[in-house]
């Protein structure tokens, strides 16, 4: 199975949720889901703007109740990006969801009764539906014959699809997710070449921070990488701030992300003449909220910096090729596209290096 194979973002439907756009060659979107309860609009509210702040391109709320359903309305008027409404079993929570105000629901037409309703009401306010399938959804006549495999997933979505589409609904994003990376995987490429609806990536129940980001980047990213995905979410047991800031990190690997500061750094070792780690940290930091394209290396010593990170636009290297009895020299040396520009000293290193970042940006 090769790349080229595969239906590829420009060539997916392009949905529209809210003031975004999903597939048909549209930006890769960055989703996150609040883990306050929706009835409570303040805590939702204030937990909503923080993802915007941090780069969320569309957020999705549990509605497990019509309290939550209706909170959606005032949740809507206090934020500023799209507003999936996150629906299981009770078709009529997805129908107060829609008058509410939500931009997109999310359903798994396998556990909601009255199907036809929901898409009427779905057609009539143009709000498209996920067709949200994962490992622990399989229909059981599916996973007697199949199992839950890869190709059961993407019956069951093809199922479900059908049901939207003989209720005359077409309006449509689809995911299919598993625990299991490789399953994962396996289940958007085979049904990337069935369908032309644009796809949500994720990895389910993926785990702790680092376990979690380090499967969601190999599966996620594969995927993107093979040009399938219009739209994702990194699944963590932890703060939906840090899915956020791991989706940014994959859409940068996979060159699906512009107008940012990428740093690069070596790994260290022995050589090491200057406190990497910490001014790496440092301009990492700094440099977050900096939109503007823009590559920066941090490199330990003369032998990898300035000619391995020639590429870069401005970056710093250790001066000497040996650190002394605490690991450091304490001079390191300015460099822009591989030339040396000046030495500097240990304690000014990131000060000098962000005003040169600024003067760049600045610039234009």
């Amino acid at each position: 199975m090769t790349a080229e194979n595969y239906i590829t973002r420009d060539k997916t439907k392009s949905v529209s949720v809210g003031n975004s756009k999903i597939g048909g060659g549209a930006k890769v979107s960055i989703q996150s889901m609040t883990n306050t309860r929706t009835s409570d609009v303040f805590a939702t509210v204030e937990q909503i703007l923080q993802l915007e702040s941090f780069g969320c391109d569309i957020i999705r709320v549990a509605v497990p109740d019509v309290e939550s359903a209706k909170a959606l309305a005032d949740i809507k008027q206090k934020i500023h990006i799209p507003l999936v409404a996150d629906i299981h079993f009770d078709y009529k929570l997805a129908l107060e969801a829609i008058h509410n105000g939500a931009d997109k629901i999310r359903i798994n037409p396998g556990n909601i009764t009255n199907i036809k309703e929901v898409a009427a009401c779905a057609n009539a306010f143009k709000v498209p539906i996920r067709v949200g399938v994962n490992s622990g959804s399989v229909p059981n006549d599916i996973k007697a014959s199949l199992g839950v495999t890869p190709h059961a997933l993407v019956m069951s979505a093809k199922r479900y699809i059908k049901m939207l589409n003989d209720n005359d609904f077409d309006n449509i994003v689809v995911s299919l997710k598993s625990s299991n990376v490789i399953d994962t995987i396996a289940s958007y490429r085979l049904i990337s070449q069935n369908i032309d609806y644009p796809l949500h990536l994720g990895v389910t129940e993926a785990g702790t921070t680092l376990s979690g980001s380090i499967k969601s980047a190999v599966g996620i990213g594969s995927l993107l990488a093979d040009g399938i995905g219009d739209t994702f979410r990194v699944t963590l047991t932890a703060d939906p701030v840090e899915e956020v800031k791991i989706a940014k990190e994959i859409l940068a690997a996979c060159g699906l992300r512009d107008n940012y500061v990428e740093v690069i750094a070596c790994p260290t070792c022995a050589r090491t003449s200057i406190d990497v780690i910490e001014i790496a940290n440092r301009i990492s930091e700094l440099t977050k909220d900096i939109h503007f394209p823009l590559t920066v290396a941090i490199m330990g010593c003369a032998v990898n910096g300035p000619g391995e990170a020639s590429h870069a636009d401005i970056g710093v290297s250790g001066a000497g090729d040996v650190g002394d009895s605490n690991g450091f020299d304490g001079n390191g040396v300015l460099f822009k596209k591989g030339k040396v520009i000046k030495t500097i000293p240990q304690d000014q290193i990131i000060s000098v290096l962000m005003e040169e970042i600024n003067d760049i940006v600045n610039a234009g």
